[in-house]
C-alpha cells in the first residue's frame, strides 16, 4: 500500500488558471519517488498541494484526491500535514536568513529534540561545526544541507524536497544525493523528490514520473526512464545536438504516456 496516493489532481490559482491536469502518482513506503520536468511543468505545485502550501499562491485543490496513509488530505492547511509526518523543503525561501543554524534547527517543533539533533549532525556533520554562523551567510549547498536538516527535526514519516540541485555546484550536488540515499536507508524516511535534472533525480530514485504542462506524460522505474528515448533526448542530453527542450522541437517523438 502507498504511502502517498495522488489521484486526478487537479490544481486551480486564482479561482482561473488550472496549473495541474488529473496528476496522479504513488509513493510506496520507503521509495524515492521522483518528479521530472522543465520549469512550468507543475512539480513544485503537486507539492505544494500535498503539503497544504497552496494558499499561500491563492491556489486550490478543485478536483482528485490526495491520500497520506489512507487519510484524504487535499486543501488540509500545513500544520495539519505536517503533524501527520509530511515535510516539506521548499525551492524558496528554505531557511531563516537571519538566524544562526542552531536557531534554524530549534525553531522547528519536534517531539525528540536533542536526539533528532544529534541524527542531523551525524548526517551532515558540517553543519556541527557551523551553529553559530547566520544562515543567510552560508553558501548554497549547505542552506540545503539546513534545510533538509530542518525538516528532518521533525520526525518526519515523508519527506518532500522541491530542487534539490538548484543552483548548486556538481560536487555539492552529489553531496546532498548521497545524504538523501543515507536518510532513507537510515531513517527509513519515504523521499518525494522533483528535480529538474533527470541525471541526479534517476540516480537516487527507484521510480520517476515526467510532467509537462501540468500532466504526467511518462512513468516507470528509474531505471526504465534512463532508458527511454525520449528522456535520454529532452531531459538526458542523448541526442546528437546534445540536450534539448522538447519546446524546441516542432515533432516531439513520444507517447503521451508511456509505463514501465
Amino acid at each position: 500500500m502507498a504511502l502517498l496516493a495522488v489521484e486526478n489532481l487537479e490544481v486551480v490559482y486564482s479561482r482561473a488558471i488550472t496549473a495541474v491536469h488529473g496528476v496522479s502518482l504513488s509513493v510506496p513506503q520507503g521509495a524515492i519517488v521522483a518528479v521530472l520536468g522543465t520549469n512550468g511543468a507543475g512539480k513544485s505545485t503537486t507539492l505544494r498541494a500535498i503539503s497544504g502550501f497552496l494558499g499561500l499562491d491563492d491556489a486550490r485543490v478543485t478536483e482528485g484526491r490526495i491520500r497520506f496513509d489512507g487519510q484524504d488530505i487535499a486543501n488540509l492547511p500545513p500544520h495539519r500535514t505536517a503533524a501527520m509526518g509530511i515535510a516539506l523543503v521548499p525551492e524558496r525561501e528554505k531557511v531563516f536568513p537571519n538566524l544562526t543554524v542552531a536557531e534554524n534547527l530549534a525553531a522547528v517543533p519536534s517531539p525528540r529534540p536533542r536526539a533528532l539533533m544529534d541524527t542531523v549532525h551525524d548526517l551532515f556533520p558540517r553543519l556541527a561545526g557551523l551553529g553559530r554562523r547566520t544562515a543567510g551567510l552560508l553558501s548554497g549547498g549547505e542552506r540545503q544541507m539546513l534545510a533538509i536538516a530542518a525538516g528532518l527535526m521533525g520526525a518526519p514519516r515523508l519527506l518532500m524536497v522541491d530542487e534539490l540541485s538548484l543552483g548548486l555546484s556538481p560536487i555539492a550536488t552529489a553531496e546532498l544525493a548521497d545524504s538523501l540515499r543515507r536518510i532513507r536507508r537510515e531513517l527509513g524516511l519515504t523521499i518525494l523528490l522533483v528535480e529538474q535534472s533527470a541525471a541526479v533525480a534517476l540516480s537516487i530514485a527507484d521510480h520517476g514520473y515526467v510532467l509537462e504542462n501540468g500532466r504526467v506524460v511518462l512513468e516507470g522505474s528509474a531505471e526504465r526512464l534512463r532508458g527511454h528515448p525520449d528522456v535520454q533526448e529532452f531531459y538526458l542530453g542523448g541526442s546528437a545536438g546534445g540536450r534539448r527542450s522538447y519546446r524546441d522541437v516542432k515533432q516531439y517523438r513520444r507517447s503521451r504516456r508511456w509505463y514501465g
